[in-house]
């Protein structure tokens, strides 16, 4: 039998064979590609929703003073019957240095209590940080090895809670305060909070 009189259906096989591997990389490619790029970092599922907040008691950052008092660190009893934004920051994240202005005006807000978890810093830089762009924080823990930011479901600073009058996680904004995100998500989760009978 010659070669010319072979049936085309075997090289159209090998064909497929070769080029299957291909097809199937740059599907997945594509796939991991879309997931990368369309995901908003900021709506990252958290496990937390819905849920009583961590029970991680933090001690206070040392040697800070709001209103010539020293702030208080966390503990979890402190959240009842109130409706709080829990913040962690640290002085060397970028983005912290960004949000402090729109925290401060959150913390004009009576009807919320702001509080920090001062995440892996040192407390002479973290009071500098406040020094500079005021204290906003009714409370801050200073979670000296990161533990409870662990616990608290951190993918990295700064986030956001917003903690309802039962103590549970009714919200998690992952990255930084923006005008953009305070007026559209995170002022109407707080009026939701704020609304709601524990």
């Amino acid at each position: 039998m010659s070669a010319a009189s072979q049936s085309p259906a075997p090289v159209q096989r090998r064909r497929l064979i070769v080029l299957l591997p291909l097809v199937l990389f740059l599907a997945l490619a594509a796939l991991f590609l879309y997931r990368l790029g369309a995901g908003d970092p900021s709506k990252l599922p958290s496990a937390l929703i819905g849920r009583p907040m961590p029970n991680t008691p933090l001690p206070p950052l040392a040697g800070l003073l709001r209103d010539g008092a020293p702030v208080p660190g966390i503990a979890s009893e402190g959240f009842k019957g109130a409706v709080s934004l829990v913040n962690v920051w640290a002085s060397w994240c970028v983005p912290c240095h960004d949000e402090m202005p729109l925290l401060m005006q959150l913390a004009d807000d009576k009807r919320i209590r702001v509080i920090g978890i001062n995440h892996k810093d040192q407390p002479e830089n973290a009071r500098r940080f406040i020094g500079r762009y005021g204290n906003p924080f009714t409370a801050v823990g200073a979670d000296m090895n990161g533990r409870a930011s662990i616990d608290w479901g951190v993918y990295g600073v700064p986030e956001t809670f917003v903690i309802g009058r039962d103590g549970r996680v009714a919200y998690k904004l992952v990255g930084p305060i923006t005008a953009g995100n305070l007026e559209a998500a995170l002022k109407p989760q707080l009026e939701k909070a704020l609304a709601a009978t524990p």
